[in-house]
């Protein structure tokens, strides 16, 4: 049975708490953190990439060659009808049976807005294709990488590699902005949709609470022994919180 932990992100911390728990392997969403929970697993694994330990294969380097014409935009966090079309477009054809399927355009428009913290709409789009918009990714700035919350692309393109190169692009965003980190989501070792993310070098995935590099991701079996995972309470109290203590007042 999936279970989560979770809690909520807002107030005049909510940066803080955001930095704080996403070096203790939660995500956002919206205005929300969590944390897989399963009492049967420990399967699902928060995974990250070390900027300065990344090199690219032959494959990512062709990627990059590609799509060298691809220009990028950062925006504020605004979604727009040019976005949720391409989303559409996106769900439609890769996760027709997922959890967003259903997703109408005010929901979207809260999931791309509803932030308490820095976020950034990365846009991508093609000179050549009379600057169609043809990637997006919903990007956190923290204060040690950049969090790739949601991306989305156009699937027509299976030759470009989109998914692979906005990654890429991330690593080269972390790295100009001097940012040891670029933060994946979740990674599930064996999902073939979660595989792309194993080809990266530098992977890191947070397990037993700390962050641990990755090796052989290929050959790596998650610990799926019942006793493998905390009691909720252990868990929370195993929890690191910034420290809001108010300075003295002048």
């Amino acid at each position: 049975m999936e279970r989560k932990l979770f809690t909520a992100l807002q107030g005049d911390n909510a940066a803080r708490l955001n930095d704080s728990l996403s070096n203790q392997g939660f995500r956002r969403s919206q205005n929300v953190l969590y944390r897989p929970s399963c009492t049967d697993c420990a399967a699902c694994l928060s995974a990250r990439i070390d900027v300065s330990a990344f090199r690219p294969g032959k494959s990512q380097r062709r990627i990059l060659k590609r799509n060298a014409g691809i220009e990028r935009r950062a925006t504020s966090p605004w979604a727009t009808e040019e976005q949720y079309d391409l989303f559409r477009t996106y769900l439609d054809s890769r996760h027709a049976d997922g959890g967003m399927a259903d997703m109408d355009v005010f929901e979207f428009a809260a999931m791309i807005e509803e932030t308490p913290i820095r976020s950034r709409v990365i846009e991508y789009t093609d000179p050549e294709a009379d600057n169609a918009l043809i990637g997006v990714c919903l990007t956190d700035v923290l204060s040690d990488g950049v969090s790739m919350v949601y991306s989305f692309y156009d699937p027509d393109r299976p030759q470009h590699g989109l998914g692979n190169y906005m990654i890429l692009d991330h690593i080269e965003i972390a790295r100009a902005a001097g940012l040891p980190y670029v933060y994946l989501g979740y990674w599930v070792p064996g999902s073939q949709k979660m595989g792309y993310k194993a080809k990266f070098s530098g992977l890191e995935v947070y397990m037993g609470g700390a962050w641990q590099k990755m090796r052989d991701p290929e050959n790596f079996v998650p610990d799926q022994h019942p006793l493998s995972t905390d009691p909720i309470a252990e868990q929370v109290a195993n929890i690191t919180l910034p420290d809001v203590t108010p300075g003295p007042r002048s």
